[in-house]
């Protein structure tokens, strides 16, 4: 254990203490003065024989979603019981590595599923009363569709390579995840407001918030790795509806030459217009698309069902120009892996955000707002009670009720290189 997490977990509190002994059950410790080995529990019961039928008792997995927001001072208390957990899980030498041989799922056997069960029992997604056995059954399927919960990865039950890939991550890195996000929740949960909007960049989630509780949850799509959604503490004060886009300086270069020389009719089909310096309007035939001269020139794509920001666009002040916005492309909701656009972030169920935005703003009632996606007409709003916005980049926390969450460190801003083990498949 290194010494910014002995630190961590010596500075921890005698209620932090005592909070932790209350949640070890889930995560299948007795606390740190009665901790008793998962590992050695499993191993000393009698293996359960499976008919060849396995468990045929429905078992869904346990909830893990609350309407708690990430940005709350609960969250911080509850990733330091996290913490002094995973402390002894990692002191009792992990867990083990579960051989990423073949996809595991309902029905499968083997040394693969015994390692499986072991995990997920050392993690507490699976009871120590379900004892030790090679099959996967009903119950390995609920624990697994709850590990995937808790690392944003779709709930199938199906160990896949994607779920491999967390499964397998150590034990020590975990650790060092939650130690580096306390950090970052204890800066950021200094003052909340009342109401608020959080986007968790690499978690690809939005939560709005009101009085504590999370009035809404959105799916989002951010940035890529080479161009990052960035840090963000600002206030939502205007909302465009049917919205010009202009297209930003590096798309031009990176994505809108390319396209144009091998689509010559690309911006005409799209119905993106250009502009020189003066304002004129230009045909896409005078421009030399095997050269950086459109570089020169203002890209602007009219509203539309086909514009790149869909219907609305939400704007708050920001050095880097990003802000928040519809999209044509919904079917990107569904990807596994939501880091997709050039660094703004794109809003699934837009809609229903947008009315809990606008709620204090005069003339903005359910149905004017209904009527403004339905016209096509441009319009701008300014919000009457400008909404702070927070973009935050958290990859580890933990619920009152011990729940513990991770995401992948999409940019590489944790470090955990220096705790990964060569013999575990890493982040």
């Amino acid at each position: 254990m290194n010494d910014r997490v002995t630190k961590i977990t010596k500075s921890v509190t005698r209620r932090s203490l005592i909070a932790a002994a209350g949640g070890a059950v889930a995560m299948g410790v007795l606390g740190r003065g009665a901790f008793a080995d998962p590992i050695q529990d499993v191993l000393k019961q009698r293996a359960t024989e499976w008919s060849d039928g396995f468990d045929a008792a429905v078992v869904s997995a346990p909830e893990v979603r609350t309407n708690v927001p990430i940005m709350s001072p609960d969250i911080v208390a509850a990733v330091e019981n996290a913490i002094l957990q995973y402390s002894d899980i990692v002191a009792r030498g992990g867990w083990p590595v579960v051989p990423a041989e073949q996809g595991l799922r309902v029905g499968a056997r083997g040394p693969a599923v015994t390692a499986l069960r072991q995990r997920l029992i050392i993690s507490g997604d699976l009871s120590v009363a379900n004892g030790v056995s090679d099959a996967f059954d009903t119950y390995v399927d609920a624990a697994v569709k709850r590990f995937q919960a808790r690392h944003g990865i779709p709930a199938d039950g199906i160990v896949g390579n994607t779920t491999f890939a967390a499964i397998n991550v150590p034990a020590a890195v975990r650790l060092n995840q939650l130690a580096t996000n306390l950090t970052r929740l204890q800066m950021i949960t200094k003052k909340v407001p009342d109401r608020f909007v959080m986007v968790n960049i690499p978690a690809a989630q939005i939560e709005a918030v009101e009085n504590g509780y999370v009035a809404q949850r959105h799916t989002a799509i951010v940035g890529k790795v080479d161009r990052p959604s960035p840090i963000v503490n600002s206030k939502i004060t205007q909302i465009n509806f049917h919205p010009y886009w202009t297209v930003p300086a590096s798309i031009i270069r990176k994505d809108l030459i390319p396209i144009m020389q091998k689509k010559p009719n690309y911006l005409t089909d799209y119905r993106i217009r250009i502009y020189d310096r003066s304002g004129n309007e230009l045909n896409p035939a005078q421009v030399d698309w095997f050269s950086d001269e459109a570089t020169n020139y203002m890209f602007r794509q009219d509203p539309s069902d086909e514009n790149s920001l869909g219907l609305v666009k939400i704007n708050f002040p920001s050095p880097d120009g990003v802000y928040m916005h519809d999209t044509p492309h919904k079917g990107l909701f569904n990807e596994e892996a939501r880091f997709d656009s050039s660094g703004c972030v794109r809003v699934q169920g837009i809609r229903e955000l947008i009315v809990w935005l606008l709620r204090d703003t005069p003339g903005q009632s359910r149905e004017q707002i209904d009527e403004q996606f339905r016209n096509y007409q441009r319009l701008d709003v300014q919000v009457t009670n400008p909404v702070p916005l927070f973009w935050t980049y958290l990859t580890a926390w933990a619920m009152s009720d011990g729940v513990v969450h991770f995401r992948n460190d999409i940019y590489g801003l944790d470090g955990l290189e220096l705790y990964a083990q060569t013999n575990t498949t890493p982040l």
